[in-house]
Order: structure tokens, then C-alpha cells, then sequence
């Protein structure tokens, strides 16, 4: 059966913003979500978009770190130099994300847990111990620190507008320009993987917001 998390955190959004919670992001949503967190329309087409892409359509809130060996090679060789040395790790997403975050981003050691703890979840991905506390006393929620998953869920849009506060993301967005998406994208991702897509549905949400 397919994992089907996903529609739990949309309907929580749903919930939270006063819509019909139906398990499905539409036009409904995207403006009771910008009218909700006090966004313009173009800050919540950016916003949106970005979220779309990053989730893989609002469906995966939560880092995949199930790798193959080849995989890990190719992906975290800083870590794993060669098929050898991914034995005990491939297919561990546990063991993975203990190793390839540890000592960084506030977690403690591979044998610590801390990252696989604060491993990548919500809309744009939190990672990593200290991003987790920033978020937490943002909200003033310090349950997010010994319940985690509620990034996942509950607040799964809410660190991502936590993202974008932190990292000044919303000076980019005052305009659907083609600069501004490639800025945004920039922004978020460090580089433009999937620009043409991300371009795409800040178009589509820009016009789900018109009046």
C-alpha cells in the first residue's frame, strides 16, 4: 500500500487555516494559506512553488535516506569512498543519517542519534539539531525538540515559512519575474536543480492567487 503520511500534513494545514481538510492542496488552500500567514501574492507563489518542488508535490515531508551502496558512493563520497565502505549502511537510513550529519549542524556524534533525530523533514527540509531548537523557540514550542516527526506533520509549512524568514527568502520574491524565480531558487536549493519546474508552478500558483 502506498504511504499515505502525506495527506495527514496537508489536512493539518487544512485545519489549521480554517479549509475543508481534504487531503489535497488546490486553489482553496493556497489562498486561505495566504490570506492565514500573511502572505502577498507573490510571496505565496514563491513560497508554494518552492514547497511543491521540494516535497515532490506536497507528497514526502520527510528526508528519504534509504541508499544503496552505489548510491552513497555517488551522493555522500565524502563519507563513503567506495562499495566497501558502505557495508552496514546501505539500505540503514538510521546509520546513514547518523554519520554523513554528525558533528555538524549541532548534532553530536555518529553514536549520539542527533541526527538521525533531527534528519530533513517538513515542506523545505529542517536539518540538523540547531535548526530544529531555532524553529522551536521561533514558535515558542519546545515539544518539537523531544517530538521531532511534528515537523513532518503538524508544522511542516510552518518551518518551511521558518526557512525562508531565516534566510531572507522573501526580498526575493516581490515580483513572478524570471529573475526573482531564479534568485528564490538559488536561495533555496544553492544552485537551480529543477529551475524549469519551480518556474513552472510559481506561474501556476501566481495565477491560483488572482483575483
Amino acid at each position: 500500500m502506498a504511504d499515505k503520511k502525506h495527506v495527514e500534513t496537508i489536512k493539518a494545514l487544512q485545519l489549521k487555516i480554517g479549509v475543508t481538510p481534504d487531503g489535497s492542496i488546490g486553489k482553496n488552500t493556497i489562498r486561505a494559506a495566504a490570506a492565514y500567514f500573511h502572505l502577498s501574492d507573490a510571496h505565496a507563489a514563491h513560497f508554494f512553488a518552492q514547497c511543491h518542488h521540494e516535497s515532490g508535490g506536497f507528497t514526502k515531508f520527510e528526508e528519504n535516506l534509504n541508499y544503496s551502496g552505489a548510491g552513497l558512493v555517488t551522493t555522500f563520497n565524502k563519507y563513503f569512498l567506495s562499495l566497501k565502505s558502505t557495508l552496514g549502511y546501505a539500505r540503514n537510513p538510521e546509520k546513514i543519517a547518523n554519520k554523513v550529519y554528525a558533528n555538524r549542524m549541532g548534532n553530536g556524534n555518529e553514536a549520539s542519534g542527533d541526527s538521525w533525530k533531527y534528519r530533513g523533514r517538513g515542506a523545505i527540509q529542517l536539518t540538523g539539531k540547531n535548526n530544529y531548537q531555532d524553529f522551536a523557540d521561533s514558535i515558542s514550542s519546545q515539544g518539537i525538540m523531544n517530538v521531532p516527526d511534528l515537523v513532518a506533520t503538524t508544522y511542516a509549512f510552518d518551518s518551511a515559512l521558518f526557512f525562508f524568514n531565516k534566510n531572507n527568502v522573501w526580498d526575493l520574491c516581490k515580483d513572478i519575474s524570471d529573475a526573482s524565480i531564479v534568485a528564490v531558487t538559488k536561495r533555496i536549493n544553492g544552485g537551480i536543480n529543477g529551475l524549469s519546474e519551480r518556474r513552472e508552478l510559481t506561474h501556476l500558483y501566481a495565477e491560483m492567487l488572482k483575483k
